[in-house]
This record gives structure tokens, C-alpha cells and sequence, in this order.
């Protein structure tokens, strides 16, 4: 299997960690603008305006900052959007004003727990301001005056998203999900969009694809419901599976959240990937969701969507902080989340449901399959072609079969291409494919 270098992925996060991104506004164009002219030719931007309806909400009003700070008695700093863009809270509305520390506080943001961290604090959908500190450092201001500056803007413009399709032989397609709204924090934000990114790269290298591929970057909750509000009725004909990258970089684990049935092909996949390659990993159930994968698998939308993590969003110490920096991120961590996404699109490609056209055993040694001479166990080769064929009976998918003998689906692709080649093999349902009628989830 090919793997894009970690040291690459892990360079082209810190190319875009700086970037002050919200859930509208030039940083998310700017992050989607990067990932187009370096990795992803024929990505697709849109842009929506502000007060479009979907389903339950509306497009807000474009946020867009250029510079931020806030003085202390004398002048002394306290807190600098240059420094940090995690220093302002998010859609925060312009303001430059002299006030004392008494009527400032309640415009302070700082978390108790970590002290020495900035939080991420963000108000979307309300008009307010203000600041955020480590709270060591809010524990220590004194009394005086203080100056608050913040040139923003929040006024009509539009939400900005991105998708690309990766054309395959069929029109099944397999949904890639990631985020771009959060300013510099590089697990729960930029880990997503780096692996999608060389994902698509990689996808689109293969010599051939049985599925297409549907990739999609927005902001996250508002970008997927309008994406949903508009290609819903597609995604729905389309979509055999799919998956939500979020918090994919770090070097502490794997996890995965369940769609709400927890059977369909996505999490079968999934399931199956992280038990050959994380045996340790750990599966969390839809009650424990928390991105997009909350709006792919809403009631009456219902898409196959499971969300594929490292360390899930909330349970690592350094989430929505400063201290989520590019050192949580690794080269290892990023390369080890690709791994498991290119292994699933692996599982995907070369899931089937197959089933022998012959009563009994047919004779593979005659084949060539089988060695003449009985002399000894039948080997290992021969054992994993009739343990497939044992299984083929136009009722069980690839993944089933793959489980039922204990190796991955990978190890037997091979096996399988040479048995239909041999007519040994043939696909089961006429028309099915991928999915087995009892395991559609």
C-alpha cells in the first residue's frame, strides 16, 4: 500500500495552522485555496450567501478579522491577535474602547483546568466580544484601565465550502467528511482536512476504483446542513458509505463513533480495518457524537457515516487550547490515520458478495491450486481458498467472510481475483453488491 510521507503531511499542517479560520470568511477561503492549488486540482469552491435558508437554519453573516490586542494600565500587553489567533473570541464584533478591569471581566475568557492555556471560545450566532487568556495569566490583572481592540468585521457575505468527486466505475459513491472553521488548533482542526486531502491525492493515483468518491470540506454543523440541504436527494441514491475525519493526527490511539444502527457497510469496515491494524482502538456508540457525522446521520437523512478519529474530539487534554498545537499533531500520527483510511477504501474496493457455483468441493488441484502429492496439511494458500469458497454462498459479503476466517480483507483480494479468474468464484447477487441483504444497516 502506498503512504504519502508523514513528514510531508505534517508539513502542509503547519502551513496552514496559522490561518485564522471561523465557520465563514477569507481564512476558510484561504485554507480551501491552499488545498486546491497544492493537492487537490479539481476541487470545487462554492459559495452561499448569508441568510440562506437550510432545513432549520441559516447561513450567518461573514466574520472576518484583521487585528486584535488588549492593553493593560500603562499599555502593557495582555493579550495579541498576532500572537494568537485563539486570543479573540470567534465572531467577535469590532470594538476600540478604554474601560475599567470591573466592566472588561465579563468580556474574559480563561478555563480554570488549564491555566496555562488559551481556550477556544467562539459566538456564532450572537453579537458579543471579547478576549481569551490562560487563566494564571487572567488571575493576575490588575486594576485600571484597559483597552480593547478588535478591527473585524460582521456583516452579509457568504459560507464557503469545497467538494470533489473522484469518478470510479460505478456510481456508488463513498463519502469523505472533514472540517475547516477553527482557527490555529491542529488535532481537532487541521488533522481532518491533511488526511482527506491526501486521501483524494491518493484515490485519484489508483490505477483503477470499483467506487467513486465524494470529498467534501466545510465549516463544521452549518457547512455540512447546507451541504446536505443541497445534495441530499444524491447523497441518499449514492451513498454506500462514509466517513468523518476529525482529530485523526495525534499518536495516542484510534476510536471511531457508530452510526445510529451501528451495522451498516462504514462501520463494518471500520470495525474490521481497526481490528487488524489497532487492536486497541476504541469504539464509541451514537449517543457519543459529536461532529458531522451528528448531521449525515440525522433521522430522515440516515447516510452510513461513521466518524474515524485517533483520540475522539473531548477526551484528550489539550482539546479546544492552545496547547493543541503541532506537537500533539506528528508526522507518525497523521501517516498512521492516512493508514487506516487508505485500508478502508482497500476494504471497500474489494468488498463483493461471492458465492461458488459448485456443489461440494470443486477440484482445485487439477487447477493448480492444490498440490497433487498429499504429503503433509494442505497449506496455507490452499486452506484460504477453500475457507473463502467454504464461505461463498451469495449471502455473505467479502467483510463477512473475511471476519468469519480471522484475516484481513486485504490478505484475501488476491485469493479472490484468482478464484473468479479460475471460475471458482462468482458474484452473488445480480446487481447487489457490496451488501449483503441482511447487513444493510
Amino acid at each position: 500500500m502506498a503512504s504519502a510521507s508523514g513528514d510531508d503531511m505534517h508539513a502542509f499542517a503547519a502551513r496552514l495552522f496559522p490561518i485564522c479560520r471561523s465557520i465563514t470568511g477569507n481564512g476558510v477561503r484561504e485554507t480551501l485555496a491552499i488545498i486546491k492549488r497544492d493537492m487537490i486540482g479539481d476541487l470545487a469552491i462554492h459559495e452561499v450567501p448569508s441568510g440562506t435558508k437550510c432545513f432549520d437554519w441559516q447561513v450567518p453573516d461573514e466574520w472576518n478579522i484583521r487585528d486584535a490586542w488588549l492593553k493593560g494600565p500603562g499599555g502593557a500587553s495582555v493579550a495579541n491577535f498576532r500572537d494568537s489567533n485563539l486570543h479573540v473570541v470567534g465572531y467577535s464584533e469590532p470594538i476600540d474602547e478604554t474601560m475599567p478591569l470591573t466592566r472588561l471581566k465579563p468580556h474574559l475568557h480563561s478555563n480554570p483546568e488549564m491555566p496555562d492555556a488559551i481556550p477556544y471560545v467562539t459566538s456564532y450566532y450572537e453579537r458579543r466580544w471579547g478576549f481569551c487568556l490562560p487563566h494564571a495569566e487572567l488571575s493576575r490583572l490588575a486594576d485600571g484601565e484597559y483597552h480593547a481592540f478588535i478591527d473585524s468585521t460582521l456583516e452579509p457575505g457568504h459560507l464557503t465550502y469545497a467538494d470533489l468527486l473522484i469518478p470510479g466505475q460505478s456510481d456508488r459513491e463513498v463519502l469523505i467528511s472533514t472540517y475547516v472553521c477553527h482557527p490555529s488548533m491542529a488535532n481537532n482542526e487541521l488533522s481532518g482536512p491533511v488526511v482527506a486531502a491526501f486521501l483524494a491525492r491518493w484515490i485519484a493515483g489508483l490505477p483503477s476504483r470499483r467506487l467513486s468518491y465524494r470529498f467534501v470540506f466545510g465549516p463544521e454543523t452549518i457547512g455540512a446542513i447546507v451541504y446536505l440541504s443541497r445534495n441530499l436527494d444524491h447523497l441518499k441514491r449514492h451513498t454506500v458509505a462514509g466517513f468523518n475525519l476529525t482529530c485523526i493526527g495525534d499518536d495516542r490511539g484510534y476510536s471511531y463513533v457508530s452510526t445510529r444502527s451501528g451495522a451498516t457497510l462504514a462501520d463494518r469496515t471500520v470495525q474490521h480495518v481497526m481490528t487488524h491494524v489497532a487492536p486497541g482502538h476504541r469504539k464509541y456508540s451514537w449517543n457519543d457524537r459529536g461532529s458531522d457525522e451528528r448531521q449525515y446521520g440525522w433521522p430522515g437523512v440516515d447516510l452510513p457515516v461513521v466518524a474515524v478519529m485517533r483520540s475522539k474530539f473531548g477526551s484528550y487534554p489539550e482539546y479546544h487550547t492552545s496547547l493543541d498545537d503541532l506537537s500533539v499533531v506528528t508526522p507518525t500520527g497523521l501517516a498512521g490515520g492516512l493508514a487506516v483510511l487508505q485500508r478502508c477504501i482497500e476494504a471497500l474496493e474489494a468488498n463483493d458478495v461471492y458465492r461458488t457455483p459448485f456443489l461440494c468441493e470443486p477440484q482445485i488441484g487439477r487447477r493448480g491450486l492444490y498440490r497433487t502429492l498429499g504429503v503433509g496439511s494442505t497449506g496455507e494458500a490452499a486452506q484460504m481458498r477453500l475457507d473463502i469458497m467454504s464461505y461463498a454462498d451469495g449471502e455473505h459479503d467479502l467483510l463477512q467472510i473475511a471476519d468469519a476466517i480471522g484475516r484481513p480483507v486485504w490478505d484475501l483480494s488476491p485469493y479472490v481475483t484468482e478464484l473468479l479468474a479460475h471460475g471458482l468464484l462468482q458474484t452473488g447477487q445480480s446487481g447487489a453488491g457490496l451488501v449483503p441483504r441482511h447487513a444493510r444497516g
